[in-house]
């Protein structure tokens, strides 16, 4: 055995990938009724080893009037969710967001199937 080799970091955990989603679960666009996640305005959850959480969002629209508000929404909620040590959210605009973005039970939700 070569003991000599780093040894292999494991991925981050699962359970902590669902905490992070059932976080962003709590937070909604005003306009439309439906959480970010299912509406698919958040493009990346990255988490590092010491469990550190960049994530990557858009908003449904460059005007949107929460654009100053909703990024730091997101962050505290991820912030607070178990097992978090930290959470930082960067807003980006490409791609941009479009109804194709969202997933089947907001389409659902909002009578577009």
């Amino acid at each position: 055995m070569n003991t000599d080799s780093p040894p292999l970091e494991s991925p981050p955990s699962e359970d902590l990938r669902q905490r992070i989603i059932e976080a962003l679960q709590t937070v909604y666009d005003p306009e439309i009724p439906v959480n970010i996640y299912e509406i698919g305005l958040i493009y990346e959850i990255d988490i590092d080893p010491s469990s550190a959480v960049k994530i990557q969002m858009t908003l449904t629209s460059p005007a949107c009037p929460v654009a100053g508000t909703l990024p730091g929404e997101v962050e505290s909620r991820v912030a607070g969710a178990e097992g978090v040590s930290s959470a930082q959210v960067e807003l980006v605009w490409d791609p941009p967001w479009s109804p194709a973005k969202m997933s089947e039970a907001a389409k659902l939700q909002l009578g577009m199937l």
